[in-house]
C-alpha cells in the first residue's frame, strides 16, 4: 500500500474496486466461515437481532434499527466498520472520497483527465469511513446534502448551476462510507424526502439544481417507536425504501443483563480492589430495571435504558466507597442501605406517568428498590406468609419472637463495618437462617440484611425509614406508637 501512490501503480496491483455493500458482504462471509465474533461486546442478541443484521448485510440492504432507548442500536452501527477493508484508495485531495477507477466528483474526473496514470492516490482507513449524525428538528438540507457557495461562484466566475460551486454536506462527503442517522423521526419531512431521493434515484437537488451523483453509501438509521407519536414519524416512502427494518429489545434474562452491566460500568480499579459487591446486590440492580419497565408508575412505551443498571452499579460502588472513607476503613462490602445512593441513577432514567408524578420520583425509586428486595428475598428464602403445616417448625419463628419481645435494631446508612455487623448480628436466629443459603462467607451479612428487608416487605416485622438510618422493630409496636402519636 505504501508503494502505491499513483493511479498507474494501482492499476498494476491486484486491487479490485467494489461497492461498500459488497465490501461489507465479502468481509462478513469471511468472518462467518471462520466462525469469528462479529459484533464484539453485544450481548443478548445472538439469536434475535444479530442474525437479522447479518442477513441484511448479505442482502446488501440499508438498515433501520427500531427499538426503545438503551438497546445498543448505535453501538451495533459503530461496530459495522469492523466489516470494512482496512484501507481503500482514493484520489488524493478529493472531498468525496473518489474511487480512482470510478471518479464521482468533478474534481476527481478532472484530475484523471489531466494527469492520467500519474494521478496521485492516497489511502483511507476504515475508521474514517464512518459518519454519524443525530437527527434534530433544526438539521437542514445544507447540513446533510449541501448548498450553493456564493463565494466560490464569485471567485471562480461560475454560474450557480455548476457543481463546482456546491459546498457538499455530510452525505456526499460520506461516499464509500457507512452513514448513520440516529433518531430518524426527528428529521423534518422535507429532509426525509431528500433522503428518499438519494436512496431511490441517486440524485441530489440543491436549490432547484438537479445533480446526478450515484453515491455509494450504506445507510443505517435508528429510531425509537415512542418518537412516532411524540416528535414525528418516518415518512412512508422513505420507510418503504429502507430494505431491512430490525427490531431490538432489552435483555430477556437477569444473567444477560448482569453481564452487560458488568461489561459497561466504568469502575475504577481502586474501587474494585477495596469494595466487594455481593452477588445478590448485582442481581438486585437488574431486578430494579426489570421492575421499572413493568411498573404502573413508569411509561412503558418510553422504556427504561440499560444505562439505569450501569449507572446504578457505579453509584453502588461509590456509595460504599464514601462510607468506607468516612469510617477510615481499608475495605468493605455492599449493603442494601447503600441503595439509597443508587436513587439518583433511577430517577434520571425513568419517565413517569401521571400516577408516578403524583407519587414523586424519589418515592417511585424507593418503591422499585423495596419491591425488588421482596422478590429477591422470595427467590432465595421460604415465603413467611405461607401457612405452616402442624408438623413443621416456623423457620422465622425465632426472629419473630425476638422482635415481638420488644427488641429492635437501628442501622445508620454510614455505619462502619463493625457497627453494621454488630447491629445485624444481635437479631436472634437471623444468622442461622442465612448460613443455610450462602455459598461464601462474604455473602453472610448481605443475606442477613436481605432477610430483614424481605420480612419487613412481607409485613412480618416493621420498618421505619429516617433520613440517615433504618429502624426494624415489631410491627405491632410500630402500630401502637403511630396511634399514640
Amino acid at each position: 500500500m505504501q508503494e502505491i501512490t499513483t493511479l498507474g501503480q494501482l492499476k498494476k496491483s491486484a486491487y479490485v474496486s467494489k461497492s461498500i455493500k459488497q465490501e461489507l458482504r465479502d468481509n462478513l462471509i469471511i468472518k462467518l466461515s471462520r466462525k469469528e465474533k462479529i459484533f464484539e461486546g453485544i450481548l443478548g442478541f445472538d439469536d434475535t437481532v444479530l442474525p437479522d443484521i447479518e442477513r441484511a448485510i448479505l442482502s446488501r440492504h440499508n438498515i433501520l434499527l427500531l427499538g426503545l432507548r438503551g438497546q445498543a442500536k448505535t453501538r451495533i452501527a459503530r461496530l459495522l466498520i469492523t466489516l470494512l477493508d482496512e484501507y481503500i484508495p482514493i484520489i488524493k485531495g478529493s472531498e468525496l472520497n473518489d474511487d480512482p477507477f470510478k471518479p464521482l466528483s468533478r474534481f476527481g474526473i478532472d484530475e484523471i483527465l489531466e494527469k492520467g496514470e500519474d494521478t496521485p492516490i492516497s489511502w483511507m482507513h476504515r475508521s474514517e469511513r464512518y459518519v454519524e449524525k443525530l437527527a434534530t428538528p433544526d438539521v437542514s438540507i445544507g447540513d446533510l446534502i449541501g448548498d450553493i457557495d456564493p463565494i466560490k461562484a464569485a471567485s471562480l466566475k461560475l454560474p450557480y448551476s455548476d457543481e463546482r460551486v456546491i459546498h457538499f454536506g455530510l452525505i456526499p462527503r460520506s461516499h464509500r462510507s457507512i452513514f448513520v442517522i440516529n433518531e430518524l423521526p426527528d428529521l423534518q419531512a422535507r429532509i426525509q424526502v431528500s433522503l428518499f431521493n438519494i436512496l431511490q434515484e441517486g440524485d441530489l437537488q440543491i436549490r432547484g439544481f438537479k445533480l446526478r451523483l450515484p453515491l455509494d453509501i450504506t445507510f443505517v438509521f435508528t429510531a425509537n417507536p415512542e418518537d412516532y407519536t411524540n416528535r414525528g414519524s418516518i415518512i412512508t416512502p422513505l420507510k418503504d425504501r429502507i430494505e431491512s427494518q430490525i427490531l431490538t429489545h432489552y435483555p430477556k434474562s437477569l444473567e444477560t443483563s448482569m453481564s452487560i452491566t458488568t461489561q459497561e460500568a466504568n469502575i475504577h480499579e481502586e474501587q474494585r480492589s477495596k469494595i466487594h459487591i455481593a452477588d445478590i446486590h448485582r442481581k438486585l440492580i437488574e431486578m430494579i430495571s426489570f421492575n421499572a419497565r413493568e411498573s404502573e408508575y413508569t411509561d412503558e412505551k418510553s422504556g427504561v435504558s440499560a444505562r439505569l443498571s450501569i449507572s446504578a452499579l457505579e453509584n453502588l460502588y461509590s456509595t460504599a466507597e464514601r462510607r468506607m472513607l468516612m469510617n477510615g476503613e481499608s475495605e468493605t462490602i455492599s449493603r442494601i442501605t447503600d441503595f439509597w445512593g443508587v436513587v439518583p441513577a433511577i430517577t434520571g432514567k425513568v419517565e413517569l406517568v401521571y400516577e408516578g408524578e403524583q407519587e414523586g420520583p424519589y418515592n417511585v425509586a424507593m418503591h422499585l428498590i423495596f419491591k425488588s428486595c421482596k422478590e429477591l428475598f422470595l427467590q432465595n428464602f421460604p415465603n413467611p406468609n405461607q401457612k405452616i403445616k402442624r408438623d413443621l417448625k416456623d423457620e422465622y419463628g425465632v426472629i419473630k419472637a425476638w422482635f415481638s419481645g420488644g427488641n429492635n435494631i437501628e442501622m445508620l446508612n454510614d455505619d462502619g463495618n463493625k457497627d453494621y455487623e454488630k447491629n445485624i448480628s444481635q437479631v436472634a436466629g437471623l444468622k442461622k437462617i442465612a448460613e443455610q443459603y450462602i455459598k461464601s462467607s462474604k455473602e453472610l451479612l448481605p443475606m442477613m440484611e436481605l432477610i430483614l428487608f424481605g420480612l419487613s416487605e412481607s409485613e412480618v416485622i416493621g420498618k421505619n425509614i429516617l433520613e440517615n438510618s433504618l429502624h426494624f422493630s415489631d410491627p405491632l409496636s410500630d402500630m401502637f406508637n403511630d396511634l399514640d402519636e
